[in-house]
């Protein structure tokens, strides 16, 4: 679909809705908790979008948002279960680099390289969270889900070149509320249970405690190995002429079902209210996460071999909930850093926030200030080769992220035809670094026990600090016609050091060691980057029911260093390899949303288009497990259009739904590396002597399906006796994409569809309900990012190549919940 035909489909609309002015009904305003109240069938969210309550019907940006009622009925409780309810967002859980894949309208950031910044950001009450760690927090007890489409410049934290995730917790209200929530999930065994408590101190004073924890008996995956056995030799012997004195170690199966979380939350808000002019809260966060399997949803989906099999263990490539890996050997284990002593795999993660949020209102202004500390820890034994075999790879990691900020801002609200908004932006990061890995059969006799079996271990720390200033001015030229400018200006530095301090002598011919004769071996970056960010938005409202906008859009996201690299020997200019450029966007997009029927349908249009300059893609060069970002231009354009009809007639029945047309594809690639096994007559090209470039501008988008949709049905009755009733049905459609972002045809997905639905029943005033929620009823298996399998894949760039195995992060399989809610 060309945009020349999405905008004939614009217009048609437009049309359609113009000629049915006369039907339609007034906007209703905005009520306590974040809803408004119903005039007819539909009802309406206030989205903080622009940084001031507005309904989502009222805003002139794309925005999904998701009500506090739907949160709960769906359980919409982590970022990968808001993307299961967002058709053209996808979430990838990785075990290392970043930990997540978001890609939202076919642009993300690549989960292999852990300095990356996500494209797609996540907010949380106001604060900025760009580290894809994030989407190891769980979240609960939240009041509202906003998904920003497209460049979002202005209003949430550093910048965002895809989108924004905004979420908002639950503050106390006026009234005592305590709520009880138990729930069991069948498939993976999973116990939680949450407890909120929350009520006024005092006539100004009011506290909100919500505690949430699980512990699963079982797993969504189930794991499939044998025992192998992992020979080691002595280097010491080796140099010296001998044998190396072979030790053979045995690595036992890893958990038969994963992730076997335990998780345990919590949440104390305090909110000060001394009058009706400010408004003060404080918010303290805890999360702590364990699984039994770090890269417990890696899945070997497709075989490089034309028998299907897999490359190193021998076992079928399926598209199924099964892995195949196995413990680190106890016997290494046991003095290796960070392996927990039995050998087990593992991912432990740790983080603690505080965020205060400070709103005071003048006459006509608005100034408010949000204030964040955040900090998390995330350890991990990883089977790092994803598939263990004989040969097999692992390693440990102990990462640490620190970052402080304040944002200040003034916002008007006159009733004149001007209104403006300035603000700044101070934050503060470290991010400290350290892996330690065991691979080719090596240890050292002469190392400390520490390092006995350690092949290489890496040590790198990140300093970061960003100023930033933006504003905005509107003038509303006629009362219906509205214009509105800002920009951002930005300002960031980042100091950054590496180092491999320990290699075992055997593969000093691979890695450059710490003290180099070249003076390569400790690698420092001192970076600075300066962007300036406009934004353009006209806004027509020829009645209180149609809105129809036009905007031009930029965003810049963060150049950085790949802390997780390597220093190989073969490269002749280390410091290019691990930094990379500032990621930026600049299109436009165009809208109308519209209330049509008396308040009973909801139609909205969106088109754009955007370019991305410097888009970040990370590559894993699998046959000697190193990392690289690199950057290519882009371009994404398409097409959404959604729905929501609540007829009068029936009382308390809800449809709706989406269709989504994207297109995303490299502009400029033209010295990409080749994927593992890639051979010449499949483009690879000569580049510097040898065929390892290929050509990939014109191609496709990694994770960027052209169709994606949704459609639901839900409806809530009274049925007497002081009950209610309620049921919903929810479809999701993707089409087919690649997983790789470097063109492998061997990564492709096919098209799915994954249906959703719930049934509960309760008191019709909410006391009590019992539920049963189940997802991915179809029990649909996708991956929302891959990696070419470590070790696999041979001949690339020759005549004759054997392709990779590819290993894809999983969805979780058909889950079913049971759970009970009491209110007191």
């Amino acid at each position: 679909m060309s945009l020349a035909k999405a905008g004939l489909l614009a217009s048609s609309i437009l049309g359609l809705s113009l000629s049915a002015v006369p039907a339609l009904a007034q906007d209703a305003a905005p009520a306590a908790g974040g809803a408004v109240e119903e005039q007819g069938g539909l009802s309406d969210i206030v989205v903080t979008a622009r940084k001031r309550q507005e309904t989502a019907q009222s805003v002139p940006v794309a925005v999904t948002a998701i009500s506090e009622e739907i949160i709960l009925q769906r359980d919409i409780t982590s970022i990968e279960k808001i993307a299961a309810a967002t058709p053209n967002l996808t979430v990838g859980r990785a075990s290392n680099g970043s930990g997540a894949q978001l890609t939202l309208r076919g642009i993300g950031s690549s989960s292999t390289s852990i300095g990356i910044e996500q494209s797609v950001a996540v907010v949380v009450d106001g604060a900025y969270y760009g580290q894809g760690r994030i989407i190891q927090e769980g979240f609960f007890d939240l009041q509202r889900v906003e998904v920003l489409k497209g460049p979002q410049a202005l209003f949430f934290g550093k910048n965002a070149t895809a989108g924004v995730i905004s979420l908002t917790t639950n503050d106390p209200g006026s009234d005592p509320e305590f709520i009880a929530r138990a729930g069991y999930e069948f498939r993976s065994r999973q116990y939680q249970g949450e407890i909120i408590a929350s009520g006024p101190l005092s006539d100004t004073f009011g506290v909100r405690l919500a505690v949430r924890g699980s512990k699963m008996d079982g797993g969504y995956f189930r794991n499939v190995s044998v025992n192998r056995t992992y020979v080691t030799a002595d280097i010491q012997s080796l140099l010296a002429g001998g044998n190396g004195n072979p030790i053979s170690h045995t690595a036992t199966p890893a958990a038969s079902r994963s992730p076997g979380e335990d998780e345990l939350l919590a949440r104390l808000t305090l909110k000060f209210t001394p009058n009706d002019r400010l408004t003060a809260t404080l918010k303290a966060a805890y999360d702590y996460n364990k699984v039994n399997n770090s890269s417990w949803n890696y899945v070997a989906f497709d075989c490089g071999l034309a028998s299907g099999l897999s490359q190193l263990t021998g076992y079928r490539c399926e598209r199924d909930f099964v892995t195949h890996q196995n413990n680190m050997p106890a016997d290494i284990a046991a003095n290796f850093p960070y392996a927990e002593k039995d050998g087990s795999l593992y991912n432990r993660y740790r983080s603690w926030a505080l965020n205060g949020n400070i709103a005071y209102e003048l006459d006509g202004l608005t100034i408010s200030s949000v204030t964040n500390y955040n900090t998390n820890n995330n350890r991990w034994a990883c089977a790092c080769d994803f598939q263990t075999s004989n040969t097999g790879q692992w390693a440990t990691e102990n990462s640490t992220w620190k970052a402080f900020s304040q944002e200040l801002r003034a916002q008007t609200t006159l009733d004149g035809p001007f209104n403006g908004m300035i603000g700044a932006l101070y934050q503060k990061t470290r991010r400290d670094f350290g892996q330690y890995i065991a691979f080719a059969g090596l240890r050292n006799s002469a190392a400390p026990a520490s390092d006995l079996y350690v092949a290489t271990r890496k040590t790198s720390y990140t300093k970061g600090e960003t100023f930033a200033v933006f504003g905005q001015l509107s003038w509303k030229i006629v009362p219906t016609l509205e214009l509105a400018g800002g920009v951002r200006y930005t300002h960031e530095t980042k100091d950054s050091f590496f180092t491999q301090p320990y290699n075992n002598p055997g593969v000093t011919t691979i890695f450059r060691p710490e003290n180099d004769p070249d003076g390569l071996g400790r690698i420092t970056a001192d970076q600075t980057f300066n962007n300036w960010s406009p934004e353009v938005t006209l806004t027509w409202k020829p009645s209180d029911d149609i809105m129809v906008y036009g905007a031009f859009k930029t965003a810049y996201k963060s150049g950085g260093f790949s802390n997780g690299g390597i220093n190989s020997k073969f490269s002749t200019n280390p410091l290019a390899d691990l930094t990379f450029d500032p990621e930026r966007a600049r299109g436009f997009e165009a809208g109308i949303k519209t209330t049509l029927a008396d308040n009973q349908l909801r139609l909205n249009l969106t088109a754009f288009t955007y370019k991305y300059l410097d888009l970040q893609v990370d590559f894993f060069n699998s046959p000697i497990f190193a990392f690289q970002t690199l950057t290519a231009d882009a371009k994404t354009q398409g097409v959404e259009m959604e729905f929501e009809y609540a007829p009068r007639s029936v009382d308390g029945l809800n449809l709706h739904g989406s269709l989504n047309y994207t297109d995303a594809k490299y502009t400029d690639f033209p010295n990409a590396p080749c994927y593992a096994g890639q051979t010449i007559a499949e483009g690879c090209t000569l580049i510097g002597g040898i065929f390892s470039n290929q050509n990939l501008t014109g191609a496709a988008l990694s994770v960027a399906p052209k169709w994606t949709g949704n459609l639901g049905v839900a409806y809530d009755a009274p049925v007497g006796d002081g009950l209610k009733f309620g049921i919903n049905v929810d479809a999701r459609y993707s089409g087919s994409y690649l997983a790789s972002g470097f063109g492998n045809p061997r990564s492709r997905q096919d098209k799915y569809v994954t249906l959703d639905a719930g049934i509960r029943i309760g008191a019709e005033d909410d006391n009590w309900e019992i539920a049963l929620v189940g997802k991915n009823l179809t029990n649909a298996f996708y991956v929302s990012g891959v990696v070419d399998g470590p070790s696999t894949g041979t001949g690339t760039g020759t005549a004759v190549g054997t392709k990779a195995d590819q290993l894809g992060f999983a969805n979780l399989p058909r889950t079913v919940r049971v759970q009970v809610t009491k209110r007191f």
